[in-house]
């Protein structure tokens, strides 16, 4: 077997798990025991918690940045995450903390903005 003919099994292959399944598989989020909003918001006297839940986050874009090199989220500081954190369990108060890092994600690497030519 060539080269070529491998590639092109490999490629069929790759085709069929991704077009195969008729429901992806949930994704693995490894977080805190609570990743609620309403436990953001409690954690806002306490600041070891809190900086926690940044760190967290700020793991979990540098792991966007390592996926898709050619989408980076660009650096910002922690009380601008924070910030953002903020305003997202406002808007969601029954939303999840890992949600809101998905947002982020989008929102700050442009995965969401329209395409231009």
């Amino acid at each position: 077997m060539n080269t070529r003919q491998l590639a092109r099994i490999l490629l069929s292959a790759s085709a069929s798990l991704m077009f195969g399944g008729a429901v992806a598989a949930p994704t693995n989020l490894l977080g805190f025991d609570d990743m609620s909003c309403t436990a953001w918001a409690k954690s806002k006297d306490d600041p070891d918690q809190r900086a926690a839940y940044v760190v967290w986050v700020r793991g979990f874009l540098s792991g966007h940045n390592y996926a898709l090199p050619n989408q980076q989220v660009s650096s910002f500081s922690s009380s601008t995450l924070e910030l953002k954190l903020n305003q997202y369990c406002s808007r969601n108060p029954t939303g999840q903390i890992s949600d809101a890092a998905m947002r982020l994600s989008d929102e700050l690497s442009g995965r969401n903005q329209p395409i231009r030519k």
